[in-house]
């Protein structure tokens, strides 16, 4: 895809759709055939319309192509992608319409639910409610709105921790000891939280309605989230009335969630237009709009990199770490920073000059002069000339000595001030020093927004790490870690199912070979009992009573299994 930006593309894997085994197209078939039929009742009518239209297999794993071939028609592209990408990179992702779609497939050991992205979350989860232009038109929107949230440190600790303890869990080599060892680094994550960032409270408004809505009438709302969706446990246990249903409002970011719990709460939009509602509102107190000394707090206290916007169309991004009075007077940042105009790296201003920080007073100067609306050559006129030392002082008190070396300007307006032999100092501190090197005076008067990554980001993060990372994440995309005398076992049956001519003494031979050597398999003897059902044959009792004990605890999995053996003999 040409319109990918190439900071993006690093998180873009191949599916290698191989990789799936015949178990694999089985677990997905059997999560598929009982959601189908759920969900023709209790799904939001576009999810079921959004299956066909957005090319959703129901016998087996679909293949992204496909699901991106299909979703260009409403507007929309599909991608793969290996487990939890950075939250801010996936709503990047979404708000240029792309549906970003985890490769892996969830094992028969996490059927109901897995905390770990996969392809069911992803493709039969997400995709099929685009086919709905409202709900699609709130996608796109969240993620523009979503990709300008100020996150925090913490935040970032807190998504390491989670896509740790996620993919220990989904790993079948994992142990006790690791897993244990995980879900405590998760536990001291969110202990260590301070304070609820922007994203965070974007992520719960996301969670509540992308991922866990419902919608509709209060009394029987119908599914729409794609953790719902994807979930063949919780979706049938959301809507039991000792979950309670509270109407949405913005008021749902005040309600915190578990991804390794069901949820206690769920909320009901109205409509899919009402959910712009609710982002509007939040965003409407967000940095990015506000600006000003409200948001570069917000970015101070992120301990994160973020981008201020100055009314010079000037960006700055990078961490903010000091900010010298309430006025705003001196803004301080630590490296790296960039340095842009419109969201472009201005030539010679990234990383690699700003590697350490860069600082910079706002403001007019004591003699009113106001820096960003002179043009070069009336600066130079005023007497401050390129080669001479001059001093410049601002009515907040800071004052600039050095000498000119060159003035960057940009629709005859100067932007950038370079000095030689430069001191900045407010009262007896000095805020810069000559033997730092040269000091770039960015011309600025306010802050006019404020938002969280930086401003250029192919320039700002390096490229060729982009390029190791595409090589680690499709090595990690491999051929499932699978028994394969079990795996053939289910080929056979699947072979079995889908030809027309058949020998169930054959079939025979398998069950009674699942019953010896893998006698807890119960998928591939759901398989054989779907064939063999009223055909009369003297083993189907002995198939049927065996599926019938598995599914006698109230475990989700065993409910799962009743609704597929009343599927099959309705």
């Amino acid at each position: 895809m040409k319109n990918i930006p190439q900071y993006l593309k690093k998180y873009i894997v191949n599916q290698n759709y191989d990789q799936y085994s015949f178990i694999d197209h089985a677990c997905w078939r059997f999560i598929m055939r009982i959601n189908h039929a759920y969900f023709s009742d209790n799904a939001h009518s576009s999810y079921l319309e959004g299956i066909e239209k957005t090319g959703i297999t129901i016998d087996k794993i679909p293949r992204i192509e496909d699901i991106n071939k299909k979703l260009q028609n409403f507007g929309w592209s599909a991608v793969g992608v290996k487990g939890f990408l950075p939250p801010l990179i996936f709503m990047d992702f979404q708000s240029k319409g792309i549906l970003p779609i985890a490769c892996d497939m969830r094992s028969i050991e996490h059927l109901t639910y897995t905390p770990a992205p996969d392809i069911v979350h992803e493709a039969a989860g997400h995709s099929p409610m685009i086919a709905d232009s409202d709900y699609a038109d709130y996608l796109k929107y969240y993620g523009q709105i979503a990709r300008k949230a100020i996150s925090s440190s913490e935040d970032y600790n807190l998504y390491l921790a989670i896509r740790e303890l996620s993919d220990i869990k989904e790993n079948p080599k994992s142990t006790i000891k690791e897993i244990k060892h995980c879900e405590k680094a998760l536990i001291k994550a969110i202990n260590s939280i301070s304070y609820i960032s922007e994203a965070a409270y974007l992520a719960r408004i996301n969670w509540w309605t992308v991922e866990y809505g419902l919608i509709g009438d209060l009394d029987k709302p119908k599914i729409y989230g794609a953790g719902l969706l994807s979930s063949i446990g919780e979706s049938e246990n959301c809507l039991k009335s000792n979950i309670k249903k509270i109407p949405l409002s913005i008021d749902c970011i005040n309600y915190n969630y578990d991804i390794t719990e069901q949820q206690p709460q769920l909320f009901i939009a109205k409509n899919f237009k009402s959910l712009n509602k609710i982002l509007d509102e939040f965003s409407s107190r967000m940095a990015y709009k506000v600006g000003g000394l409200e948001g570069v707090k917000k970015a101070l206290r992120s301990k994160a990199v973020c981008t201020l916007s100055f009314d010079s169309e000037i960006q700055i991004s990078g961490q903010v770490t000091r900010i010298l009075n309430q006025d705003l007077s001196y803004i301080q940042f630590s490296g790296p920073v960039q340095v842009c105009y419109n969201n472009s790296q201005i030539n010679n201003h990234g990383i690699k000059r700003h590697p350490e920080g860069l600082g910079l007073p706002i403001g007019e100067l004591k003699n009113n002069l106001v820096l960003n609306k002179l043009r070069k050559k009336d600066f130079i006129e005023l007497g401050y000339k390129i080669n001479e030392k001059i001093t410049l002082e601002f009515k907040s008190g800071i004052i600039i000595e050095g000498i000119i070396k060159e003035i960057f300007e940009r629709e005859s307006l100067i932007k950038i001030i370079t000095f030689t032999k430069c001191t900045v100092k407010i009262n007896d501190e000095v805020l810069f020093s000559p033997e730092w090197g040269e000091y770039d005076l960015v011309c600025a008067q306010n802050v006019e927004s404020v938002f969280g990554g930086p401003a250029d980001i192919d320039l700002f993060y390096d490229l060729d790490s982009g390029k190791n990372q595409i090589e680690v994440l499709n090595k990690g995309i491999s051929i499932s870690n699978t028994n394969e005398e079990l795996n053939q076992i289910y080929s056979k049956i699947r072979f079995f199912r889908e030809q027309e001519q058949k020998d169930f003494s054959k079939l025979k031979n398998l069950s009674d070979l699942l019953s010896e050597k893998y006698p807890e398999d119960w998928l591939s003897k759901l398989e054989i009992y779907e064939i063999i059902h009223s055909k009369k044959l003297a083993w189907e009792d002995e198939v049927k009573n065996f599926l019938n004990l598995k599914s006698k605890s109230n475990s989700d999995l065993s409910k799962a299994i009743k609704n597929s053996l009343h599927l099959i003999e309705q």
